[in-house]
């Protein structure tokens, strides 16, 4: 699952750092502090014996099936599931209720690029006192890697976002073009299906940090690193940043990006008509493809995302969400016992059966996930695609711990290079200090 606007979450750090644990220790902790609180598994099953009522913020849609039958097999657990809004609405909505100590939620959706703001400010419950830290072979490295804070467990990984390339087979077909491998093929057809129709476009781009971030994170590059309040910022001199930059200014600059935004009507036209014709982003994608663009249904298929580096195997995640359970709740033992069931337990079926991707290795690797057949993708057992996309994320990659904050002002300066013709890079830099003013505001060390 992922957001589309970041604007109203701007400033959210300062705020919530403010009226929880003022800036010095916001930036120096990174965590809730609760994992030296050792809760037993009999603790946990003692709290659904007793039973109790739970809420749940969180927009996920298959979380309904899960809540009937958690309910179900534990009757005397009522679940208050409450759809507080999608991505950042939520987020404003928890940031207000943590911060006016009252109507916080005991457990809620927190995307992973947005986990570490929560951590951080000390919102979120450490769920290594609940043995969280062994259950590191049970998730995929990508969402597991989101999860661990600053030495901390702030969440269970639900769902996953390993990217792929969503390509028009249809286009490609009539175009007689190559499904790339890598991106310098990539940019070849892009520019010959501009030529052969100028209204086509290899895919739309207007700035997009999400994507930006992720295929970054592909080549290999470490713009970020945090080591608890010193946070490293560096666009200019990372490598990895360099690979993408070199091939994404030759499509800017030759205009072979559609001039569209993503998730936009205007977007979800140029999926259906074919004047779009790739899309490189998360496992997530398929649903929104059959309920988004369903008369270009087998038109599409999905393939492994073009290299950076010929046979290279380079994969990164877009997208994502956790759930973890409030530091302010006051039923953690049940709250965490939801967690189990939904992300690691029998919910973890339920979600797959209603078309949710998970980040379980168990359920990755099973034949009976990787051999369902999509309708859509005419036949094609795309879950092949994307768990080898999920065993080939690439490890090391860090958000800041103020990601939400920095995807925000991202069209304010990266933006410009889709609009004014500064440089990618240049771009990139202004973004960059942007984002180190911003750090030091808040009480961390940024270089």
């Amino acid at each position: 699952m992922r957001t589309s606007s970041l604007s109203r979450f701007a400033g959210m750090v300062a705020a919530l750092c403010a009226a929880s644990v003022g800036l010095a220790a916001c930036g120096s902790s990174g965590g809730s502090g609760s994992s030296g609180d050792k809760t037993s598994a009999s603790d946990v099953q003692s709290a659904l014996a007793k039973g109790g009522s739970i809420t749940v913020w969180a927009w996920e849609p298959t979380l309904k099936q899960v809540v009937t039958d958690f309910e179900k097999k534990y009757p005397k657990v009522h679940v208050n599931l409450v759809n507080a809004g999608t991505g950042n609405d939520q987020y404003t909505a928890l940031q207000n209720a943590v911060e006016a100590g009252k109507g916080v939620p005991d457990v809620a959706q927190i995307e992973y690029y947005a986990l570490g703001q929560f951590a951080l400010s000390k919102s979120l419950t450490d769920l290594s006192g609940y043995g969280a830290k062994d259950l590191k072979s049970t998730y995929s490295t990508g969402p597991w890697n989101s999860v661990n804070v600053d030495g901390g467990v702030y969440a269970l990984p639900m769902d996953s976002g390993p990217m792929a390339l969503f390509y028009n087979k249809k286009v490609f077909d009539k175009y007689k073009l190559p499904v790339p491998t890598t991106w310098e093929q990539y940019l070849d057809d892009a520019r010959k299906l501009h030529k052969a129709d100028p209204k086509a476009y290899i895919a739309n781009d207007t700035g997009d940090a999400g994507e930006t971030t992720s295929l970054i994170w592909q080549a290999g590059g470490k713009p970020y690193s945090v080591d608890g309040s010193n946070v490293s910022i560096d666009f200019s001199k990372d490598s990895g940043t360099a690979t993408y930059t070199k091939v994404w200014q030759q499509l800017i600059s030759e205009h072979l990006l559609a001039p569209v935004t993503g998730w936009t009507d205007q977007w979800y036209k140029g999926l259906g008509d074919g004047t779009i014709a790739t899309l490189a982003t998360g496992a997530w994608m398929p649903a929104n493809f059959a309920s988004g663009v369903k008369d270009a249904a087998g038109d599409w298929r999905v393939a492994p995302l073009p290299q950076w580096q010929a046979g290279a195997n380079a994969s990164a995640e877009n997208g994502g969400s956790s759930l973890a359970v409030m530091k302010a709740s006051s039923k953690k033992d049940l709250a965490y016992a939801f967690l189990q069931y939904a992300n690691q337990g029998a919910g973890v079926q339920t979600r797959i059966s209603n078309g949710a991707f998970p980040a379980t290795t168990a359920d990755l690797d099973s034949a009976s996930f990787q051999d369902q057949k999509f309708a859509y993708f005419g036949g094609q057992q795309a879950n092949k695609v994307f768990a080898q996309s999920a065993k080939d994320v690439l490890p090391g990659w860090s958000y800041l711990p103020y990601q939400v904050y920095a995807n925000s002002v991202f069209n304010d300066s990266v933006g410009k290079a889709y609009t004014s013709g500064t440089p990618l890079t240049s771009a990139l830099e202004a973004w960059q200090n942007k984002s180190i003013s911003y750090g030091k505001e808040q009480g961390f060390s940024v270089k």
